[in-house]
């Protein structure tokens, strides 16, 4: 599976049957506009910033409620979660995406604003790689995020949702979350290809950058 950020939330799964995966299209918020065909998209939740469905070429299937689905040879697990900690009373609901295709499960945590419930980790299995957002205000902050990671205990975990000179939203930069761990990647790419293979004892942190 190839795995390539677009920016903020955004991301792009190619899987070996030559499905394409897009979860969570942002609008215009300072990344480049969205040059890509999806077969299968996922939204989150419905903000601007990540549900842009109509950036995306193609005839994509698009998927925004909690359950399991499938697609394009994809299965999909969606979680019911909140953007808060007060239950969706400040921003509404959110759901977190399983996606299982390749031998592998990948689990993105859309705009998760809250510590994951035991319910919620009993729901979305194990985990082997992690998009997780770590810039805090309108999600978890790095400390929160690292608590997560100890909890879900996956193989790769790619930060997101954190401040870059694109954007001019009040978030943290990954700086925060990366203080918290002895070793981590930055790749300089903005794609990474990823395989059971390559799986370790260790967990690694890869920093992708945005296109």
């Amino acid at each position: 599976m190839k795995i390539r950020w677009l920016g903020h939330a955004c991301f792009q799964l190619n899987y070996e049957n030559g499905t394409r995966v897009v979860i969570d299209p942002y609008g215009e918020i300072g990344y480049p506009a969205l040059d890509l065909e999806a077969d299968v998209v996922t939204v989150s939740h419905d903000h601007f910033d990540h549900n842009a469905v109509d950036r995306l070429k193609g005839d994509p299937q698009v998927f925004k409620t909690a359950g399991i689905h499938e697609a394009a040879g994809i299965r999909m697990t969606a979680v019911k979660a909140f953007h808060d900690t007060a239950e969706g009373a400040e921003r509404g609901h959110n759901l977190i995406h399983v996606f299982d295709a390749d031998g592998m499960r990948l689990a993105h945590l859309g705009d998760l604003g809250h510590p994951l419930t035991d319910q919620q980790v009993k729901a979305m299995g194990k985990v082997d790689i992690l998009l997780i957002p770590v810039g805090g205000h309108y999600t978890i902050d790095a400390e929160t995020a690292a608590a997560q990671v100890e909890k879900l205990n996956p193989k790769v975990v790619i930060p997101m949702h954190f401040k870059t000179p694109a954007i001019d939203f009040p978030i943290k930069g990954v700086e925060h979350f990366l203080k918290l761990y002895p070793d981590y990647e930055i790749p300089n790419l903005s794609e990474i290809e990823i395989t059971p293979d390559q799986f370790g004892k260790k967990i690694r942190i890869i920093v992708l950058n945005y296109e």
